[in-house]
């Protein structure tokens, strides 16, 4: 594999996938750099039913067209983990976990987010015994068995939905007064009488020997504690930008999201331009992301033509 392109695309989520898809199309000479595909889309459990043209489609079903419609254009893809970015002489230089070296002119960044830990007692203790940040991936180890969901947004309540389906006994943990996901959603977990829901709460404790046994809740307006006996803690209370390849590139918000010219989605930095959940923005969205990688490609193609005049 050669060692320099026009541009470098940097997360093989929506955000990167659709920048790809973009800039193959108006003849960029483009590496995509990604660990995997289709980014925070793998870890969605049950149906995605609010992508356009697809009323119901499963998370592998949309990453695999994804994949198709990218590969259907000569585009070069190196699956693996960038760890540096760094730009001299105009020149942005990208270093791998597997120390190979690239080179581009222009760089789009759509490494996307990981979840949020929530840093108590027994999280940490427990991960891969009972604790699990993704559904999708652990949500059949516990089938038939009593789980806990913490977080009432669209993650939390699309995961509490999924293990219901499994014949688990879910309880749903809010630390608001609240669900906060889509109203569709929101309103068919407030109708399944198996999921019990727990609002103004917030998990104090995750206790077990050798695997989850149960977790502790305190009522933050009672300020009452109340222990649940469960075999599974899924954690679902949102995401951090994976934006620190960037830090000295970039500029970021309070929190760590990463600021853009949304007039192109070019960043502080000529040349550098960064999309998807990474970026400033109150919706994540699969479209939003999506779109904005598109975007990205478009303005990234007028910024090539003018450093080449």
């Amino acid at each position: 594999m050669k060692n320099n392109f026009e541009l470098i695309i940097i997360g093989g989520g929506p955000a990167g996938l659709s920048a790809g898809i973009y800039a193959s199309r108006q003849k960029i000479d483009t590496l995509l750099i990604t660990e995997d595909f289709g980014g925070l889309v793998f870890k969605k459990v049950g149906k995605i039913c609010n992508y356009l043209g697809f009323p119901d489609i499963s998370s592998k079903d949309l990453i695999e067209n994804f994949k198709k419609h990218l590969f259907s254009y000569p585009i070069t893809v190196l699956k693996e983990r960038v760890v540096s970015l760094k730009k001299e002489n105009d020149i942005f230089k990208i270093f791998t976990v597997e120390r190979k070296e690239f080179f581009s002119k222009a760089v789009i960044l759509a490494t996307g987010s990981t979840p949020r830990i929530l840093k108590i007692p027994g999280e940490r203790e427990f991960l891969g015994k009972g604790v699990s940040y993704c559904a999708a991936c652990d949500g059949l180890l516990f089938n038939k068995k009593s789980v806990a969901v913490i977080g009432g947004g669209d993650a939390g309540c699309e995961t509490a939905i999924f293990l219901r389906k499994l014949e688990n006994n879910v309880f749903l943990i809010e630390m608001g007064k609240e669900l906060k996901a889509e109203e569709i959603t929101k309103e068919e977990v407030l109708k399944d009488d198996k999921i019990k829901i727990f609002f103004n709460a917030q998990v104090k404790e995750i206790k077990g020997k050798d695997f989850v046994e149960e977790i502790v809740l305190k009522n933050i307006i009672s300020q009452e504690e109340i222990t649940l006996k469960v075999q599974g803690v899924f954690i679902e209370v949102g995401y951090l930008p994976a934006s620190q390849i960037a830090k000295d590139l970039v500029d970021f918000n309070e929190k760590g999201e990463i600021i853009v010219d949304r007039s192109n989605f070019q960043t502080k930095t000529e040349g550098l331009f960064a999309v998807g959940d990474v970026i400033e923005g109150k919706y994540k969205q699969i479209i939003i992301a999506a779109g904005q990688g598109a975007q990205a490609a478009l303005f990234c193609y007028d910024y090539l033509k003018k450093t080449k005049n």
